[in-house]
């Protein structure tokens, strides 16, 4: 079984949890941390445009003919989001398991979302190797500029490319 399949099939699991979780949610929330709460609702809100945001950009740079799925690009996507990390929608995955774990914080909806967060960090795998297949020698060194799903180490990486880049330009005039 290839990694890309796999992958579907672990972010199939996880999504599955986390539906759980999300159900579980109205039946067995408690008072809890008003403080892990409101870090829960806003990590959610944050998803919606982890998820929401690559749709866009793909459509906008990716050479997706008018009708198609956003997921048909012709063109590798380094701008945006795509900027910062690879795999966004990847990423969106498991932070919705933790921020629904932080908006219930009932055993039960941990219980679940403990290998639904697990699983959907997995299920990322393929997509690299699906990136390499289509894009070649590009995605390659695509792959060792921006991390797959580490959104601080991405951040990080463009402010300080951004403000060598300012540097380099101040010296020039």
């Amino acid at each position: 079984m290839n990694r890309y399949l796999l992958s579907h099939i672990l972010s199939g699991i996880a999504g599955a949890l986390m539906v759980a979780q999300f159900i579980l949610m109205f039946f067995f929330s408690i008072d809890g941390i008003l403080f892990l709460k409101i870090t829960g609702y806003a990590l959610w809100l944050f998803t919606v445009v982890l998820g929401w945001l690559p749709i866009r950009t793909f459509r906008k740079y990716g050479g997706v003919e008018k009708g198609q799925s956003y997921m048909k690009t012709t063109t590798l996507v380094t701008r945006g989001i795509y900027s910062i990390v690879r795999h966004p929608q990847y990423l969106a995955l498991p932070l919705i398991g933790i921020s629904l774990m932080l908006i219930s914080q009932h055993w039960i909806v941990i219980l679940l979302g403990v290998p639904a967060t697990i699983l959907a960090c997995l299920s990322s795998l393929g997509a690299d190797e699906a990136g390499i297949e289509k894009f070649g020698a590009a995605y390659e060194a695509y792959m060792k500029e921006v991390p797959g799903m580490n959104i601080v180490a991405g951040l990080w990486r463009r402010i300080t490319r951004r403000t060598h880049v300012n540097k380099g330009k101040k010296h020039e005039t």
